[in-house]
């Protein structure tokens, strides 16, 4: 009895399997990602620049994207440099602390993403609907009221869970099939009684994730509803165009997050979720830039003015041209 309550305290590590595969596969997989992470990292720190410099974009959208950039940065730096770690090392250790720590980051960027993505929605949503008052309505003092919420909301959940599952036992087995700490895969390996836990989580996956997206999918509908009742058809597609951005990042979100959450164990589930796993934590973070960017005439307007102001203005000029084409 002593010796098991030994091998439960002592333990200070896991082991983060993550792909194995030939070294040949290992460095492409390297590669890649490292590719990915600094893409990301590079594409939302531009984003955060330009919205913070360029006067133009102090807008409530442009508000609410810095604040989703600035916590896609947070999201890829929590998990990919580890994961690249392991990949040309093949070390998969990784200290109880510093798996609590990016278990606490990754919550808490999955759900600050849920409620910037619904607040972006209801911006969406007053600017097409009730465009008349929209600068009533989005005024800078309800923004940042709606960001702080965002944070908050976000933090304190993660805050809770962390400290709940460190609190728990682990005694039978520290190997992860996962590349990076998640809720999920933690709390499958503990040896303590995790049903009330697990129930939690799944409220929280409800509570963050379905009504989040009901108010998001609400919104959309009276959107839609207002643009059909458009006389003409410029704008429609003027209106349109302004959602398509947000509409496709809410669909991979929400898609890939909550199908790794809610989707019923299966003999070839842990393969399925590290895949969906990698999706939502490396492929998401690096599209929303260009998701919301890349054919955005007032960001590129935007990098031209501070491209000419600051640096020089050939390269800006030749991004436009490669846009066009």
């Amino acid at each position: 009895m002593i010796e098991y309550f030994n091998n439960c305290t002592l333990q200070k590590e896991f082991h983060l399997l993550a792909f194995s595969g030939s070294a040949k596969v290992q460095l492409m997989l390297f590669t890649g990602i490292l590719f990915t992470f600094l893409l990301a990292v590079f594409g939302n720190l531009l984003i955060t620049t330009l919205i913070c410099l360029a006067a133009q974009l102090h807008t409530p959208m442009y508000f609410f994207l810095c604040n989703l950039a600035i916590q896609d940065i947070i999201y890829v730096s929590a998990i990919l440099p580890k994961f690249l770690i392991i990949t040309i090392t093949g070390d998969t250790r990784i200290s109880f602390q510093a798996c609590i720590a990016q278990m606490f980051l990754f919550t808490f960027c999955v759900g600050t993403e849920f409620f910037l993505l619904t607040s972006m929605a209801y911006d969406r949503y007053v600017a097409i609907c009730v465009p008349l008052r929209y600068a009533l309505i989005m005024n800078k003092s309800l923004c940042i009221i709606l960001a702080v919420v965002c944070w908050l909301m976000s933090i304190l959940n993660s805050l809770t869970y962390s400290v709940l599952i460190s609190n728990l036992s682990y005694c039978i087995s520290l190997d992860m099939d996962q590349f990076y700490c998640d809720l999920k895969t933690v709390l499958n390996l503990s040896s303590s009684d995790t049903t009330d836990i697990q129930i939690a989580v799944l409220v929280v996956c409800v509570v963050l994730g379905f009504f989040p997206f009901m108010l998001i999918l609400t919104s959309y509908l009276c959107i839609i509803h207002t643009i059909l009742k458009m006389n003409t058809s410029t704008g429609r597609a003027k209106a349109f165009s302004s959602c398509s951005s947000h509409l496709t990042v809410v669909f991979l979100f929400y898609g890939t997050s909550l199908s790794f959450y809610l989707k019923p164990a299966s003999e070839h589930s842990q393969k399925q979720d590290m895949l969906l796993s990698l999706l939502y934590t490396a492929v998401v973070p690096l599209l929303n830039p260009l998701v919301y960017s890349l054919r955005n005439k007032d960001v590129l307007r935007s990098m031209s003015i501070i491209t000419d102001k600051y640096f020089c203005k050939q390269p800006i000029i030749l991004l436009q041209r490669v846009v066009r084409e």
